[in-house]
């Protein structure tokens, strides 16, 4: 994934630690025996999803033309190989 800079961007990150945050808590509160904050975390954690595709739409993620998957292929041998 190098080539892609795949989760590179500030709406993958701010994303990732709200939701690393969330699962934190949630487990926390799993080990107390305590449903409501247990939920209170997953609500955390859904939260980071949504902050992080607002970025994304805002322009801080990363553009889809960039992605690898939108490219068109290549169709040249690599160095070295006859065809």
């Amino acid at each position: 994934m190098a080539g892609s800079s795949h989760g590179h961007t500030p709406a993958a990150w701010t994303g990732v630690i709200i939701a690393f945050i969330g699962f934190c808590v949630a487990g926390a509160f799993m080990v107390m025996a305590q449903p409501v904050g247990f939920w209170a975390g997953m609500a955390i954690t859904l939260l980071g999803a949504v902050v992080g595709g607002i970025m994304r739409m805002m322009g801080l993620g990363q553009p889809k033309h960039v992605h690898p998957v939108h490219q068109v292929a290549d169709k040249r041998q690599p160095a070295g190989v006859e065809g």
